[in-house]
């Protein structure tokens, strides 16, 4: 988290085990990162195939705090929702085989 004359900004980047993975978080996150959390902008870049990086800037910092909370949910939700969607492969796969 840095100070700068247009106000505070944080980068959370988010490493995956594959760029598929990253791929499908990133996009995920887009419609989130485009949205303009109140007095927060960000911007998500891919610097990496496996890396996603995202970053906020805020008028202040507890802007940067609801901000950096709002992005972490819908990160935490999004790994959540591809573990879930993992799980269910692997199980749909596994009744295959019986």
């Amino acid at each position: 988290m840095t100070s700068s004359s247009t106000g505070w900004t944080a980068t959370l980047t988010i490493r995956r085990p594959d760029a598929a993975s990253a791929d499908r978080i990133g996009r995920a996150l887009a419609p989130e990162a485009a949205r303009e959390v109140p007095r927060s902008r960000a911007r998500m870049s891919h610097p990496e195939p496996r890396t996603l990086r995202l970053e906020v800037e805020a008028d202040d910092t507890g802007a940067l705090r609801a901000a950096i909370n709002a992005y972490l949910g819908w990160i935490r939700l999004a790994l959540e929702a591809e573990g879930v969607a993992r799980d269910a492969v692997g199980a749909s796969s596994l009744q295959g085989r019986s």
